[in-house]
């Protein structure tokens, strides 16, 4: 079989329907698009949500009512672990931990941040914490059982 040979199949070239070419074509008149309006036009389509005129459902439900501010009223802590207390080298046994000096250890960002220490991993060192507003019930067990304490 040669290229010169190769005949197109059946139905290759179909011709395309031609609208609008009078009332015995079949297709003339309205084109298939049947009366005028904005279906009739081209690209004359409407958005999923149109109700025909209808108020939209968006429109007719209740609104909330109100500005709530949870984001403000909600308490976030700066988290400390015993274990990264254990791993500074800049605590001694015996020091006093407070805001202050957990800021400049850069286990916090800020002093004035609320700040709860938990329980992760081990604690050796006999520390004695000052002004620290929140203890998890494993770290308060971990510090007593280090010697340490809580004022």
């Amino acid at each position: 079989m040669l290229l010169h040979d190769i005949k197109k199949s059946k139905g290759y070239n179909k011709k395309s329907k031609r609208l609008g070419r009078g009332s015995s074509s079949g297709k003339g008149d309205y084109c298939t698009k049947w009366i005028k309006g904005q279906k009739a036009r081209s690209g004359g389509k409407l958005p999923i949500w149109f109700e025909g005129g209808q108020t939209p459902l968006f429109k007719r439900l209740p609104k909330l009512k109100g500005f709530k501010r949870q984001a403000k009223l909600r308490k976030e802590y700066s988290i400390v672990n015993t274990g990264s207390l254990d791993l500074k080298d800049e605590i001694q046994d015996g020091d006093e931990i407070t805001k202050d000096k957990l800021a400049d250890l850069n286990l916090i960002r800020k002093q004035d941040s609320l700040v709860k220490i938990l329980g992760k991993w081990d604690l050796s060192k006999k520390l004695t914490f000052i002004g620290i507003d929140k203890f998890s019930k494993s770290a308060k067990e971990k510090i007593k059982k280090s010697g340490g304490e809580i004022k």
